[in-house]
């Protein structure tokens, strides 16, 4: 049984975030700053309370018979609790004979294209550790993003305009800037656990860190971009922020309404509709929480009884970090000409381009990690360059479909091959997949409908070319467009 190193970490990050918060609002408040003082508390509590009721309602103590454990939960003294437990559990285990076992089934990574279903013994205590386990994994999501992020946001902005960093503050920063890049590691993990729940997972040490500095630079960026953005120009921070909050909040619930699934009753017996809504409310501000600053490797999908989406579409993360990279280029773009004398001691267009670049390299081990480290890459469908290039492929068809002038150009790249190339298959859906189901295949229903949608323009392109082109040509060039997108 592995020690619980990961519920360690967590509970000493909240500690010491929370009583770096703590000492830092002391310290505004004899300074005289009172809404400094106010912001720093309330990306303190408000976190701390909802981590509080996670564990409350992960470990069901309201129908239990624990009066002293909510009392510890109500002064926002559940983590270290619940650390302490977690431990005394692992320290039990091996003193007697467990009065419960039950048998699970995973299986293996494929080897040679089979896949062995191997069955093991959970004791009861094992079973304990593993729901503190998910437990924590969950509210370093919520630390992260609910309170670490703002607060690493708000601390920056207070140096720009004091220009100069304390002690006190940059200890909360350091701490806030770890925090957030441990809860979107914890994020991965939990996304990787979710998708692949039949299988045994083995995360290596390389994949941790190739996930560690993809998180640390795409983060990291962000909020630098955020702060230089809101120093030059206060009133515009908040509708950029709004409408970014807004469109992934309700991206979620728009899918949903466009599913015409049934109202998710399966979250919780105990739960009422009313109840209910409001736990799928904190999921989706969570979710938008997420991608406000980073993309959310876990992707809430409410039609789902699971609440996750299982497929791994790489379509929708490549327009992601392309719309964010746009996003963060604007900013810093707005932020050059509107830049006032403060900071003309920074070299302003090597600060504009380290902090492209920072983020360029935060998508770069992004990719590693995909490519090379990730502990289910055997059971992809399509690798995460080959989506891309699929994406980038499409977007150039596209373009040169829309301009008649360049039609010659579609013609030589469209050129005819071998009859064998316009062969289809015979069974497009059918891929081996993590869980067995339909829902694990990365974006089949997205490849079809770019098929067909580049078949047609590709044929009406065809018809419209002169006489000197017989129809065979023709036929060929709206047939090769398919084979190159089935790439």
């Amino acid at each position: 049984m592995r020690l619980p190193s990961s519920i360690f970490v967590s509970v000493s990050l909240f500690t010491a975030e929370t009583t770096a918060a703590l000492y830092l609002s002391s310290t505004y408040r004899s300074a005289g700053d009172q809404i400094w003082q106010g912001l720093t508390l309330l990306f303190t509590l408000v976190p701390s309370v909802l981590v509080q009721l996670t564990l409350t309602f992960i470990h069901r103590d309201l129908s239990r018979d624990r009066p002293l454990i909510l009392l510890l939960h109500i002064l926002q003294l559940g983590p270290i609790v619940r650390c302490l437990e977690a431990f005394c559990i692992y320290g039990s285990v091996g003193s007697g004979e467990e009065p419960y076992v039950s048998i699970t089934r995973k299986k293996q990574m494929p080897r040679g294209g089979q896949s062995e279903e191997v069955e093991r013994q959970v004791g009861q205590a094992e079973g304990k550790l593993f729901t503190h386990r998910a437990a924590f994994a969950r509210t370093s999501v919520i630390q992260a993003f609910l309170g670490s992020a703002p607060q690493l946001t708000l601390q920056l902005y207070i140096c720009v305009l004091q220009q100069g960093v304390s002690i006190g503050r940059g200890t909360l920063m350091v701490i806030s800037l770890l925090s957030i890049v441990y809860g979107a590691l914890r994020c991965n993990i939990l996304a990787i656990k979710i998708k692949y729940d039949d299988y045994e997972v083995d995360v290596r040490p390389m994949a941790y860190l190739c996930i560690f500095l993809w998180r640390s630079f795409e983060i990291a960026t962000r909020v630098v971009v955020l702060v230089l953005f809101s120093s030059v120009l206060q009133l515009w921070i908040l509708p950029v922020v709004l409408l970014n909050f807004l469109i992934f909040f309700l991206y979620p619930w728009i899918l949903f309404w466009q599913s015409h699934s049934p109202f998710p009753e399966n979250i919780e017996k105990t739960l009422t509709r009313v109840g209910t809504t409001i736990v799928l409310c904190l999921l989706t501000f969570l979710y938008a929480g997420i991608n406000m600053f980073c993309w959310s490797a876990v992707q809430v999908k409410l039609s789902d009884p699971d609440l996750i989406n299982k497929s791994q579409n790489w379509y929708r993360m490549a327009v992601y970090y392309m719309l964010r990279f746009v996003e963060n280029a604007s900013l810093l773009l707005l932020w050059y000409i509107y830049k006032t004398d403060f900071y003309k001691f920074i070299c302003a267009p090597l600060l504009v381009l380290q902090l492209l670049v920072a983020y360029a390299i935060g998508i770069f081990f992004m990719l590693v990690f995909y490519q090379f480290c990730h502990p289910c890459r055997r059971l992809f469908s399509a690798s995460m360059t080959q989506g891309l290039w699929n994406c980038s492929s499409l977007l150039c068809l596209m373009c040169t479909s829309s301009s008649p002038q360049r039609r010659p150009m579609v013609k030589s790249v469209l050129a005819p091959q071998s009859p064998g190339m316009h062969k289809e298959r015979a069974n497009d859906g059918e891929h081996d997949t993590a869980s067995d189901t339909t829902e694990d295949l990365p974006n089949d229903t997205t490849y079809d409908m770019l098929n067909d949608t580049v078949c047609d323009t590709t044929n009406e392109m065809a018809s419209n070319i002169g006489g000197g082109i017989n129809g065979d040509i023709s036929q060929s060039v709206s047939c090769n467009a398919k084979s190159i997108t089935n790439v």
